[in-house]
This record gives structure tokens, C-alpha cells and sequence, in this order.
């Protein structure tokens, strides 16, 4: 809401855990752990005895507290502890946290809206490699850059303070501190402000389902935090079941939206969130944010191996009740499979006519809807013809399926140009949701690597472990992998902005920019009305798909051949919004034909 000096409201969310102002001055400490019978806060260098109630439950009143005091948890036994609910670390994650007012960011974007999800264009970032400063401030230049693209919707990889200066962000033990070597929270604050102020939306990747390895010290203060008996590919699973973990885990998501006036969350890995509440964690999330953010569209979208829809309902208007859509895995796979032939690991579930797989996720969303999977022996997947295709987040590359190859190569390395450009096209055309991942819309071939910022034990682990990990990846067994420590390979996994200045890097952008420009003019109003059981298979062949899809206000279709002979084009309805390289009356490899047929109210 706006002031009457039209500036936005301070922006503040009560957090059950940490350091909250509840008046001028006055900071309620408060702690939960059960584990310990004696807690003392470190307080710019003071040590105050903390009460302790039967549940746990620590807490301190302190008076005359400024913005910015340093604080700590003391332990019993002398050990010094940062608060897990820190809003902000002095430097790293075992070291002070800051007591931070929120209300202090002096907001700008009171008129901002919002924007509706038909219209998004997902632009993958993370904040570390994204400029050669690798903060939040500096990606704030590039914005107006981003506008000038096309690009819609920011999507920010995770952001809560991890061990080391380096990493992907889901090692994340800080749950609600923007990571110190990225900025302040006033730097992501002024972030999305500047973000918003470009027309601009922004959402945040969240991890909810385990914690990184360093700086995690909820097992020493509240070990019934975890479930011993059940774990995660990353370690003990939280007990999202026991209230003060569900406070913790629960508040975190209306936290960044509220206080950092975000647009939406990716919410990551799902399906490894085991929770045996009456109401499962993850839709009370989404009902609470329904319920309590109603003055802006708010975009949640999951990732889940299990390629489920059951969150993803639709009203019968055509509203969201709990997420907004779902990273499809899917298509990224069979496409790769597609264009690469490559069919190691998980793309063994694509291996067999991958063109059918194109084709069917296209028309229907996902490629398994309870088919049994090759890899694991076991059914994967529902039925998804119902979805509207605006339920379906797609891409052809993103953070993992890059980063997850032993040298981080990009699609433009393993397919070749012209493939990917094919592909390129399919993704931004489609009425899904497209994804870019950062450098994508300029041919970008830097790699993307596994990178983190360990020391001693840890980082051997982290070490071996990845070099080990490759025997399940494709096509990189016996490979060296480079070393995640090494700051090398975090360099090496930068941006080059350099390669906008060549004539392959301007060729490719004007490509994405045309491409993304025809999708907002031809395609995005036919999506708000877009139902499901709308598309349809017209043809597949060896390295050919065609796919036509029926709204109400016209028929889209697609036609793409990335194979090795010419094909004929299939009946699509309509006249030809995009040919590439040039139209022609068959279809030669690598090229692509899309049409419109506007009927209804866009006729």
C-alpha cells in the first residue's frame, strides 16, 4: 500500500524465530532449542542469560538496540553459534549475525502491480557469475538489458546464506539471510526495486528440503528437528511436523515475498519434502500466501521428479488456489536426447523415439503419465491432457542440466548452432512457459560449474564425491572433474559479456530478441484463455515434430526438423508468423515453420 507521499509501505514479516524490533530499540531475541538447557545471547559483545520455557523455547528482551549490532548464540559448553533465523551475517555463516530493521529500505515501486503469468518469460540467474562482480548491485545494471530482450520474469537461484563465498546456493543454512558476499538485504531490496521499476518481476529459488553441510547448527540446538529414521540424497529429513520446525520452514516463503515484495518462488526438489501432517506443509505454504497476498499476482512454481498436477489445480475461472506450474523436466530431457542422441543416466527414460516424447509433452505436457520408467523399473508420472499448457515451466537448459555435466557444457556445444537454434525457437514458441537459462540468448559457450567454497574434510568430500558422481551421468565416466573448490572453476563459470560484442554473439541475440518480440505479439494472448486437452500430435518422424495446439482465440502449430533429410510440412492451419532460416515447401533440416490461425475473439 501506498504512503501519501506515494512511496510504498515499510515492509515487514513478524518471524516466529530471531530478532525482531517490537518497538523502537527493543529486539526480541527468540530461539528454539530444545536440545540445549542453557542459551546466552552475545549482544555487541554483552552476554545476557536467555529464559528458557518447557518447550524449548528461548527468549530476550533486549532495550537499545541499534540496526547493525552484531549477536550471537552462546552455548553451554562455550560454543558460539550464529541465529538460524538471521536476517543478515556480519561476514560468513558461523560468524555474527546483524540485527537488521527491515522497515529501514526506503521502497519505490508503489505502483507496482505485478504481472500476469500468461506474459512470463523466465530468465534463470545466479547472482554470483552473472557479472564479473558477482553481486546484487551490479546485476542491477543489466536490467534495462534484460527489458530491451524481451525477458518478463527474473528467477534468482537461491540466495540464503550457504558455507563459503561460492556456491549454487541450494547448501543454504541461513534460511532467511541473503547471502553476505552477494550484498546486503537492502542490495536485494534495491534489486528487485530497480527490477519493478524496468516492469520487471522477480522470484526466488527456496530450499526447503535440507540443509548444506557447513554452518548448519539446528541439529546441535534442536535435534528433533530432523526425522532420524528417514533421509534425503543430502541428509537427515526435516520434521516438518513438529510445530517450531514448521514455523521455521513454514514462514520462510511469506518472509521473501512480504519483506523483499517478490513476485513468486520456484520451490526446489519437492518430492524430497516428506511430510505426515494432516495438511502437507507445501499446501498450507501456498494457501497461506493465497490467503494473505492479494494485491499482486504471485507465481509459485515446483520441481518434482514425480510429475504430479495435483498442485497444480485450476479454478473453474481460471485462477491459481495453490501453485502456478511446474518445472518440466521432461522436455529439457527428451530434447536433449533429441538433439544430442546422448542417452546415459535419466536420458535412458528418452532414449527410445525421443521425437515422440518432443512431441507428446508439446501436446500434453509431460512425456511419463504413468508409464513405467526404464531407469528405475517403477511408474512415473499422471495424466496431464487436462493442464493448461501455461502449468508447464519448459527449457533447454537450466543450472542442473548444465552444471550436472562433469565440464558444464552448454546445449551449443553438444548440438551445434543450428539444432539449438531449432530448439531455441520450439521453447519460445510453445505455449508453455519458457525458461532461459543466463547467456542463452546470446550463444553463450562459457560453462556452467559445479563450483562450491569448502575447506579441509569438507571440501575433500565435496571432491571426491563429484568425481565419483559421474559413472550415473551422461557420457562422462572416467572424466576428470574439474576441482569444485577451486576458484578457477568458479572463474571459469562466469559470463562473458565480451562475446555480445562479437557478430555470433549479436546474430544470436537478435535471434532471441525477434523470437521473444513475435512470442509477445502472437502466442501470449492466446494463453490466458488456454485450457487443457488443447494440443495435438500432426506428425513425427526421425528428427521431425509438428504440433498443433487449439484455444480459444486461434491454433497455434510448430513444425521443426533437426533431422537429416527434408520433410513435408503437415496441414497447419493459419499463415506463418516465424520461418527459419527461410520458407520454403519442404521442410529442410534444421529449420522451423510456425503458424496462427486466429479464430474467435482474435479474429
Amino acid at each position: 500500500m501506498p504512503d501519501t507521499n506515494g512511496v510504498a509501505e515499510f515492509r515487514a514479516f513478524p518471524k516466529s524465530w530471531g530478532a525482531e524490533y517490537v518497538a523502537a530499540g527493543e529486539v526480541r531475541f527468540r530461539l528454539w532449542a530444545p536440545g540445549q538447557e542453557k542459551v546466552t545471547l552475545r549482544l555487541n559483545g554483552e552476554d545476557t542469560e536467555m529464559t528458557r520455557d518447557d518447550e524449548g523455547w528461548f527468549e530476550l528482551l533486549a532495550t537499545g538496540v541499534t540496526p547493525g549490532a552484531e549477536y550471537n548464540y552462546v552455548l553451554a559448553d562455550g560454543m558460539v553459534v550464529p541465529d538460524p533465523a538471521s536476517r543478515a551475517q556480519k561476514q560468513d555463516v558461523n560468524g555474527p549475525s546483524l540485527v537488521i530493521d527491515p522497515t529501514s529500505y526506503d521502497w519505490q515501486d508503489a505502483d507496482w502491480k505485478g504481472r500476469p503469468w500468461e506474459e512470463t518469460v523466465v530468465y534463470e540467474m545466479h547472482v554470483g557469475t552473472f557479472t564479473p562482480e558477482g553481486t546484487f548491485q551490479a546485476a542491477i545494471e543489466k536490467l534495462p538489458y534484460l527489458v530491451d530482450l524481451g525477458i518478463t520474469m527474473i528467477e534468482v537461484l537461491p540466495v540464503s546464506q550457504f558455507g563459503g563465498n561460492r556456491g549454487w546456493g541450494y547448501d543454504g543454512v541461513l534460511l532467511y539471510a541473503p547471502h553476505s558476499a552477494y550484498g546486503t538485504p537492502e542490495d536485494f531490496k534495491a534489486f528487485v526495486d530497480a527490477a519493478h521499476g524496468h516492469g520487471l518481476s522477480v522470484v526466488l529459488d527456496i530450499v526447503l528440503n535440507h540443509f548444506g553441510p557447513e554452518g548448519n547448527y539446528l541439529p546441535l540446538l534442536a535435534p528433533d528437528f530432523f526425522h532420524k529414521e528417514r533421509q534425503t540424497p543430502w541428509g537427515a529429513a526435516i520434521a516438518y511436523d513438529v510445530d517450531a520446525v514448521r514455523r521455521y520452514i513454514g514462514e520462510a516463503p511469506l518472509y521473501w515475498l512480504e519483506e523483499y515484495h517478490l513476485d513468486g518462488l520456484r520451490f526446489d526438489a519437492i518430492d524430497q519434502i516428506e511430510d505426515v501432517s494432516d495438511k502437507h506443509i507445501l499446501i498450507e505454504i501456498a494457501e497461506r500466501i493465497r490467503a494473505e497476498i492479494t494485491s499482486r499476482p504471485i507465481h509459485l512454481t515446483t520441481e518434482d521428479s514425480r510429475n504430479v498436477t495435483f498442485l497444480h489445480p485450476r479454478e473453474e475461472d481460471g485462477s491459481v488456489p495453490l501453485f502456478t506450474g511446474e518445472w518440466n523436466d521432461d522436455f529439457h530431457n527428451a530434447a536433449h536426447v533429441f538433439a544430442t542422441g546422448e542417452t546415459h543416466a535419466y536420458y535412458k527414460d528418452f532414449a527410445k523415439q525421443p521425437e515422440k516424447l518432443v512431441a507428446r509433452i508439446l501436446s500434453e505436457g509431460f512425456a511419463y503419465q504413468g508409464e513405467v520408467s526404464p531407469q528405475t523399473g517403477e511408474k512415473r508420472g499422471v495424466n496431464s491432457t487436462g493442464q493448461p499448457p501455461v502449468a508447464f515451466v519448459d527449457f533447454i537448459q537450466n543450472h542442473d542440466q548444465v552444471g550436472n555435466r562433469a565440464h558444464g557444457d552448454r546445449l551449443i556445444s553438444l548440438a551445434g548452432v543450428e539444432r539449438t537454434k531449432v530448439l531455441l525457437a520450439t521453447l519460445l514458441f510453445s505455449p508453455h512457459i519458457p525458461l532461459l537459462f543466463m547467456g542463452e540468448e546470446y550463444g553463450e559457450t562459457n560453462p556452467f560449474l559445479f563450483f562450491t567454497d569448502f575447506h579441509g574434510d569438507l571440501a575433500k568430500a565435496v571432491r571426491e564425491g563429484r568425481a565419483k558422481e559421474f559413472e550415473g551421468h551422461a557420457g562422462h565416466e572416467g572424466e576428470s572433474v574439474p576441482d569444485p573448490n577451486a576458484k578457477k572453476t568458479f572463474e571459469a563459470s562466469k559470463l562473458d559479456w565480451n562475446k555480445l560484442t562479437s557478430k555470433d554473439g549479436k546474430d544470436w541475440l537478435a535471434f532471441t530478441r525477434e523470437l521473444l518480440s513475435l512470442r509477445q505479439q502472437h502466442v501470449v494472448p492466446l494463453l490466458a484463455t488456454a485450457g487443457g486437452n488443447s494440443g495435438k500430435v500432426l506428425k513425427t518422424d526421425d528428427g521431425f515434430v509438428a504440433v498443433s495446439w487449439r484455444f480459444p482465440k486461434g491454433t497455434l502449430s510448430i513444425a521443426l526438423n533437426i533431422g537429416e533429410k527434408a520433410q513435408p510440412v503437415p496441414d497447419m492451419p493459419g499463415q506463418p508468423i516465424f520461418s527459419w532460416p527461410a520458407k520454403a515447401q519442404d521442410l529442410q533440416p534444421n529449420s522451423i515453420l510456425v503458424t496462427l490461425d486466429a479464430a474467435g475473439d482474435a479474429a
